[in-house]
């Protein structure tokens, strides 16, 4: 073989080893196949070490073989599939209480209430959202139920029973005919029972009212709110739903609480108090 040909062989060689070099160090192009959900917030995407997501390749000197990272290959392809379904976890759950004045309740409470200002709390507590989220909400309750009431809504909480919005009804003007149209978890409001002319469990801050929407209060023809009708079928049990086997119901009547969807001349399924 003369030098010309060698030549031309060694570079034929160096030619197909280079090819052969980059079909090793190229790793396949990941996308992700998981849609978002929209029951969950969605996460931040970790990359791989390099922060760019794609594979991390070696610098070494140029006489050493090129070389790829498969963890960092790997790590990129678990973030990429787990983008958009949100963490299983949630922030812990978490509550404060403080004493509450008349001037915090300037539409639910009223000379001639059957409590004072002073028996009341103000209770702040972690909900979890029909969005996926953690949230804070905050409800006016009687001071003799304030740990039965945290108890009840952590286990809510952990068993991911959504809520919609959990705000004093002063935040209404006093108005539980607003509240009950927003969709409000409330507790505390001076005020006589739907029908009747007695003070209301609301009054002494022993009732809470819950997603008045889905759990509406029904007699006959009377159904409160008016958008609660979508509801009326309780066998079609949707989230945010109060019944017997939710772990809220269940924890609730552990606790000494009575339960409207048992009531037998009417349902007011939103509808939990305990007797003082």
């Amino acid at each position: 073989m003369g030098a010309g040909q060698r030549a031309r062989v060694i570079a034929a060689l160096v030619t197909l080893g280079a090819a052969v070099g980059l079909c090793l160090i190229t790793p396949p192009v990941a996308t992700a196949t998981s849609p978002p959900s929209a029951d969950r917030p969605r996460d931040a995407v970790t990359h791989g070490s390099s922060g760019t997501g794609r594979p991390v390749v070696a610098t070494g000197p140029a006489s050493a073989a090129p070389t790829w990272d498969p963890s960092a290959t790997a790590a990129t392809l678990s973030a990429l599939a787990g983008a958009g379904r949100g963490s299983p976890d949630l922030p812990p759950f978490r509550s404060a209480v403080r004493r509450v004045t008349a001037a915090d309740l300037p539409h639910s409470y009223r000379s001639g209430c059957p409590v004072r200002p002073a028996d009341l709390r103000l209770v702040e507590l972690t909900y979890y959202g029909f969005d996926g989220a953690a949230h804070t909400g905050r409800l006016v309750v009687n001071a003799d139920v304030v740990g039965s009431v945290r108890r009840v809504f952590q286990k809510a909480y952990a068993s991911r029973f959504p809520v919609r919005r959990m705000r004093p009804v002063d935040d209404y003007r006093g108005s539980d005919t607003a509240s009950m149209a927003a969709d409000n978890t409330s507790a505390f409001n001076c005020r006589r029972v739907t029908g009747g002319t007695s003070w209301s469990r609301h009054s002494y801050g022993r009732a809470i009212d819950i997603n008045p929407v889905r759990n509406p209060y029904v007699s006959g023809d009377t159904v409160l709110p008016a958008a609660g009708r979508a509801y009326l079928d309780r066998n079609d049990v949707r989230p945010g739903m109060l019944t017997r086997h939710r772990t809220i119901t269940k924890a609730f009547l552990a606790e000494g609480w009575s339960w409207g969807g048992d009531y037998r001349s009417l349902k007011d399924y939103q509808h939990l108090d305990r007797a003082g």
